[in-house]
């Protein structure tokens, strides 16, 4: 588990994720052309849009679901929200 500050919307804040999930949203967002902290921005925003993953409210699990969900889009698998 690792500790790390991002700075979403102009405001710093600590998430703590595994160093995996760390490991593949920057590999996300680079692949995006994003820094890490506007590709977390970004998906901190989507969490509580209509067409967005709602955790219902932590930030830390809607990271880590959205890594789950581009992972089994690569792979092809439909992700299920329950």
């Amino acid at each position: 588990m690792r500790k790390r500050s991002v700075t979403i919307d102009g405001h710093r804040t600590s998430i703590s994720l595994e160093d995996a999930f760390w490991a593949e949203l920057s590999g996300l967002a680079r692949a995006r052309g994003l820094s890490l902290n506007a590709l977390v921005a970004e998906i901190d925003r989507a969490r509580g849009a209509p067409q967005g993953v709602n955790t219902g409210g932590n930030l830390s699990s809607a990271l880590r679901l959205h890594v789950l969900g581009e992972l089994k889009k690569r792979s092809g698998t439909n992700i299920s929200r329950a």
